[in-house]
């Protein structure tokens, strides 16, 4: 919990010094009492003291002070609110290096996988989309709220030779533009996921792409997939980070590396809550206001009850 005033919990020196003087005045009155009454005699005059019930009214004023206090602070909590109108581009390498068997049964397999599991997490009302790049670059599915077909998408991928990462960006960005030609002043919230094992081995450079992201204002999440031993037939394909690394930083996205299915699946669930909400400021004022009051009713009831006063 955090506050938007929290200079104003000072006043809270005041119900302090409140407390302390009630301790004192009962200490005061008790040794007053004393000084012109012997026990005995006390027990005879008042046989049926309130003894600690006096107290509870006070108590539970001090409570509604404190809790007064509290709420003229503006208390509020960070909460996590779904995203509205937001669209997600899976960008999957296909590349022949994904077939590598460093990860089982091989690389395009288990991400394939891991990928059906993200759309399943996303909410519903997000438009997802499918582009696939390996010589080039080509949007699978458009983005649609219909995950369906980006599931289906995703069965339907098959692996081609070389690695186009700055095609899949341009790719993935344009397809996001097409979504929604008239709201190019203002866009929706939209986010890339790449997944690759290499670096940029033809079509266009990644940096060209980079800029392009950035004047979108596009990030680019990134995921190395493979391991370091990765290996095609007797050619080694060793997952290439440094690229994938330059390109997330440059667009503001989150960059991961994964080297079994276990991780990529926690990959994925990372970039959903982190993609998927937004975090914005609960005020939690009204709560303290409404304890407030069950506070105020607390002194009023025992104290009608008991005393037939409101005090």
């Amino acid at each position: 919990m955090n506050f938007l005033d929290p200079e104003r919990l000072w006043i809270g020196v005041a119900l302090l010094a409140v407390v302390v003087a009630y301790v004192a005045m009962q200490v005061r009155r008790g040794r007053f009492a004393a000084r012109y009454a012997s026990p005995g005699m006390l027990a005879k005059l008042a046989p049926r003291r309130p003894g600690w019930r006096r107290h509870l009214s006070a108590i539970a004023f001090m409570a509604l002070l404190a809790l007064l206090i509290t709420a003229f602070a503006r208390p509020g909590a960070n909460a996590k609110v779904p995203r509205e109108r937001a669209t997600i581009i899976i960008a999957m390498d296909t590349s022949g290096s994904m077939v590598a068997t460093d990860i089982k049964p091989n690389r395009i397999e288990v991400a394939k996988r891991a990928a059906l599991e993200f759309v399943n997490q996303l909410p519903a009302r997000f438009n997802v989309g499918l582009v696939a790049f390996n010589q080039g670059a080509s949007v699978v599915v458009p983005p649609t709220t219909d995950h369906t077909a980006v599931r289906d998408g995703l069965e339907r991928l098959h692996t081609r030779p070389q690695t186009a990462i700055g095609e899949a960006v341009l790719t993935s960005l344009a397809a996001i533009a097409n979504l929604d030609p008239q709201a190019a002043d203002n866009p929706p919230p939209a986010h890339i996921v790449l997944l690759s094992d290499g670096g940029n081995t033809t079509g266009r450079p990644v940096d060209q792409a980079t800029q392009a992201a950035v004047r979108a204002k596009v990030p680019v999440s990134t995921i190395a997939y493979g391991t370091p031993n990765g290996r095609l037939g007797n050619t080694p394909v060793p997952v290439d980070t440094n690229v994938l690394r330059n390109l997330a930083e440059a667009t503001k996205g989150q960059f991961y590396q994964a080297a079994s299915g276990e991780q990529l699946r926690q990959v994925y669930a990372d970039v959903g809550s982190s993609i998927g909400f937004r975090i914005e400021r609960k005020d939690m004022s009204v709560l303290f206001v409404g304890l407030a009051l069950v506070a105020a009713l607390a002194v009023a009831v025992p104290s009608l009850l008991w005393f037939a006063r409101l005090a």
